[in-house]
């Protein structure tokens, strides 16, 4: 169970984003400023982690912005920012893959999973040594689109399976078994080691 401070930090945290949302809606620039300062390389991270493409990333961010500010003063008061955002974000990208019928292969211009020059490191990108990253870059470059996706939004962002699953549209279940799919097709791929590296997956609860 989580400390009552815990909890009234968690609380704080949601009246802060409840309070950001009504001035959104309202038409506040600079509440628009706060959330694109942010999110928007948390964004263009998972874009380009998932699209592997530096400049369909940046065209799917700008779009998702665009979006954002469009459906703004419609938001439900109630909106929870970060969920939304990879929403719209996640739904872009499935959207070009559709209207170009990608094949979901390796391209030349592809990105790194670790985009160079637009995220600092967190201690954990900073421990995987270039090989190791290229190794774990390749597995991830052979996955089917809703494998691939399920391990970055669990493992590198961050999220939980239900709120991974509400992201991609589909059922908590359904995701839990794309992670145990993915998690498979990893292990085939990389060794024991490696595997542990990126697997830093949080508890799956219901």
């Amino acid at each position: 169970m989580e400390s009552p401070s815990v909890d009234a930090s968690a609380r704080q945290a949601r009246d802060a984003e409840l309070a950001l949302v009504a001035r959104l809606r309202d038409g506040d620039p600079d509440a628009f400023d706060r959330i694109h300062a942010e999110f928007n390389t948390r964004l263009f991270n998972f874009l380009a982690r998932l699209a592997r493409r530096r400049d369909v990333a940046e065209d799917l961010l700008e779009e998702t912005w665009l979006r954002f500010v469009d459906r703004a003063p419609k938001l439900r008061p109630d909106t929870r920012l970060a969920p939304f955002l990879f929403t719209v974000a996640r739904n872009l990208y499935v959207s070009y893959c559709r209207s170009r019928r990608l094949e979901d292969a390796y391209t030349g211009d592809m990105v790194g999973l670790w985009p160079t020059g637009t995220v600092r490191p967190s201690p954990f990108e900073t421990t995987v040594a270039n090989e190791t990253e290229r190794r774990i870059e390749h597995v991830l470059s052979q996955m089917p689109a809703m494998y691939r996706e399920a391990i970055l939004l669990v493992t590198l962002e961050g999220w939980r399976a239900p709120e991974a699953a509400a992201i991609c549209g589909i059922s908590p279940e359904a995701m839990r078994q794309r992670l145990s799919r993915a998690r498979a097709l990893l292990a085939q791929g990389l060794d024991d080691e490696e595997t542990s590296l990126l697997l830093k997956l949080k508890e799956v609860t219901a």
